[in-house]
C-alpha cells in the first residue's frame, strides 16, 4: 500500500510539472504575439512552432535579439523554423546580416529547400553526422565543423545535431575556442531541459572561466527550456 501511495505521489508530481509548464508555454505564446506586432513579415510568416523546432519562448527572445542588438552575423546549428525566422527576419530588417546554417540531412534540406526560400544571406552547409565519443559517452558531432566554421559569429543558435544522451551539441565547445576575451557573443542553447544539454553547459562554463571570459546565462522556461549565455556587453539578454 505505501509503495502504491509514493507512486500515486510521484505521478502526480509529473502531471503537475508538465501542466505548469505547458501554461508557461501559454503564456510565453501571448507575449511572442504580443512582440511581433507591427513587424508584418513576421506576422505573416507559417511557423510550426513547438515539438522538434524551438517553442515560444524560443522565438519570443530570438525576436527580441534580432529587434535589439541586430547581430551582424549568425551561426545556426539545425536547419528549421528558427532558419526561416532569421532569414525573414534579414529579408525585410537586417538586410546586411550574414546568417550561417549547419545541416546534418541531405533529404531534409533538399525537402526545406522545396519548401521555403531563404534570402540570399542565408547560407546552408551540410555537415553530416559522425559519432565521437566524449568522456566515454558517444555523441553526434557534425563532420568537417573545423573546414566549415572559422571565425567568430555575434549570434550563435544551437540546435541541433540530433541529441545526445550525455554531453549533447558538444560541437559547441570547438566553436566557443575561437572566441577571444574581447568578443561579445549570444548563445541560444536550446532543449536546455535534457541532461545532455546541461552536461555540455558545465564544460562550457569550466573553459569561460579557465579563460577568462566573462558570462551571465538564464534560462527561459516554457514546454521547453532555452538556456541564453552571453558575453557581459549583452548581459541585458537576460532580462528580456
Amino acid at each position: 500500500m505505501i509503495k502504491r501511495i509514493k507512486t500515486i505521489i510521484q505521478e502526480n508530481r509529473i502531471y503537475h510539472k508538465k501542466t505548469r509548464l505547458m501554461l508557461q508555454e501559454q503564456e510565453w505564446a501571448n507575449v511572442y504575439h504580443d512582440s511581433i506586432r507591427g513587424f508584418e513579415a513576421i506576422e505573416r510568416l507559417p511557423l510550426n512552432i513547438g515539438r522538434w523546432a524551438g517553442g515560444y519562448a524560443f522565438f519570443y527572445v530570438l525576436h527580441r535579439i534580432l529587434k535589439d542588438y541586430k547581430p551582424d552575423t549568425i551561426l545556426e546549428f539545425g536547419l528549421g523554423e528558427s532558419s526561416k525566422f532569421v532569414s525573414t527576419y534579414i529579408t525585410h530588417y537586417l538586410p546586411n546580416t550574414q546568417h550561417q546554417i549547419i545541416e546534418e540531412d541531405l533529404s531534409w534540406e533538399k525537402t526545406f529547400n522545396n519548401q521555403f526560400q531563404l534570402h540570399e544571406n542565408s547560407k546552408i552547409t551540410l555537415c553530416p553526422l559522425e559519432e565521437k565519443k566524449n568522456k566515454g559517452f558517444v555523441c553526434n558531432h557534425y563532420s568537417g565543423l573545423k573546414e566549415v566554421v572559422k571565425t567568430t559569429f555575434n549570434l550563435y543558435i544551437i540546435d541541433g545535431p540530433n541529441g545526445s544522451k550525455r554531453y549533447s551539441r558538444y560541437d559547441i565547445m570547438y566553436i566557443v575556442s575561437l572566441l577571444k576575451t574581447t568578443d561579445e557573443f549570444i548563445i541560444m542553447f536550446d532543449d536546455f531541459d535534457r541532461k545532455g544539454e546541461q552536461d555540455t553547459f558545465e564544460d562550457l562554463k569550466l573553459y569561460f572561466n579557465s579563460r577568462s571570459i566573462d558570462f551571465v546565462f538564464r534560462d527561459y522556461k516554457g514546454a521547453k527550456t532555452l538556456r541564453v549565455i552571453a558575453s557581459i556587453g549583452y548581459r541585458y539578454v537576460m532580462s528580456l
